[in-house]
């Protein structure tokens, strides 16, 4: 991994330690860019390089875990936590929530470069998983609704006769429509098909649980969905 296509993050709203910690990035080579407030850090725009967050525990204007739980639903870059006091719980919760390290200041800077390499490399691997995820999803959405249910029917392990008795329709048509399903899905064999179909489950319960919120949030509202407003118009 070349350096030019690195980035850290560091959010600290201690000037000398945002100093430092410049110095000690720019003298490798390592671009980076500091923020005084988790609210500026947020604001901010970010661009598409391999990065790490730094992000000192305890901010001014923000409690260090809530806004991990916060970034970790955005897509952030991975984190490491610096942190003035040793806070066994809150460390142990930083971690759990996905933290690469929790480094008690004063920071051992070779320790904290060994965590910047692991944050780059999580990061890459998070973009690569997302990418896939993308992918996946993208392909999915090209399936008719009765390619669906011949998709579910084929990972579920049903002979075509069984599956095409099922759902009503000649077993012909069926190995067409599952010609069909592997061709758009890009599927090079049944179990290439089934991993997929683990892969996807948790995607669309996630779409299906965020409609249902939006549909809960609106209904507390009191107001109708302003797609299905215009849909109705």
């Amino acid at each position: 991994m070349r350096f030019s296509e690195t980035i850290v993050y560091v959010v600290s709203s201690e000037p000398v330690e945002r100093e430092r910690l410049t110095e000690d990035f720019v003298s490798q080579g390592i671009e980076i860019i500091t923020f005084r407030s988790a609210r500026e850090f947020i604001e901010t725009a970010r661009d598409d390089r391999t990065a790490c967050l730094i992000l000192d525990l305890n901010l001014s204007d923000a409690n260090g875990l809530e806004l991990q739980g916060e970034l970790n639903q955005s897509g952030a870059p991975p984190i490491i936590f610096l942190t003035a006091h040793t806070d066994l719980v809150a460390g142990v919760r930083a971690m759990k929530n996905g933290a690469i390290d929790v480094l008690v200041k004063p920071v051992d800077y070779d320790h904290l470069r060994a965590a910047v390499d692991l944050a780059f490399a999580q990061d890459q691997r998070n973009r690569k998983r997302r990418i896939e995820r993308i992918s996946l999803l993208r392909r999915w959405q090209t399936l008719t609704p009765r390619e669906t249910e011949v998709f579910h029917h084929t990972v579920a392990g049903l002979l075509n006769k069984q599956a095409a008795a099922e759902l009503g329709i000649a077993e012909n048509t069926y190995q067409v429509h599952r010609g069909r399903v592997m061709r758009k899905m890009e599927a090079s064999s049944l179990a290439d098909l089934v991993r997929m179909s683990t892969r996807l489950e948790p995607i669309l319960r996630g779409i299906r649980q965020e409609r249902s919120d939006m549909r809960a949030l609106w209904s507390i509202l009191g107001r109708t969905n302003p797609r299905e407003s215009l849909s109705a118009a």
